[in-house]
């Protein structure tokens, strides 16, 4: 294995959110610029993103079995992920912590050494406050940036 893999590396983020419930289909897409790491078993994927409420720090862990979204800042959220599992996360507002529930339907993760590109494929039903929301399909594709943004 290489000595690059245990440094954090700067990586380009396409993160594209399409969410299905009842018929009709919304879709997100973000750009953003972070790192990707290896730590342990498991791989991570962190970038910044500015809201209008403010900076949000997300990780996205993925190991062989599980995965976790994970956002703080001026939105706190946890949302764990297994293969055909019900998982309890939850979203924090202003206004109090709402329990959501992830039923994982579809969990891939690539990296090639070589290109320096990868993708993270999640496909999940969500439930919030015990409601369903709808089902969430996040493709996330990720590439080194050998050159620094300015």
């Amino acid at each position: 294995m290489s000595s690059r893999s245990a440094e954090q590396m700067p990586v380009k983020i396409n993160v594209k959110t399409d969410i299905r419930k009842l018929g009709s289909k919304e879709t997100f897409e973000l750009t953003a610029f972070g790192r990707y790491y290896k730590k342990d078993s498991a791989r991570f994927l962190q970038y910044d993103e500015v809201m209008e409420e403010g900076t949000v720090k997300t990780i996205i862990k993925m190991s062989d079995a599980d995965g976790l979204i994970l956002r703080s800042g001026a939105v706190k959220m946890r949302l764990p992920f297994r293969m055909n599992k019900k998982l309890r996360g939850s979203y924090e507002t202003p206004y109090g912590v709402f329990e959501m529930g992830t039923v994982t339907k579809r969990m891939v993760h690539q990296y090639d050494d070589e290109s320096g590109e990868g993708s993270i494929d999640i496909l999940y039903d969500l439930k919030m406050q015990g409601s369903q929301a709808g089902t969430y399909h996040l493709a996330i594709t990720f590439e080194e940036e050998n050159n620094e943004h300015s």
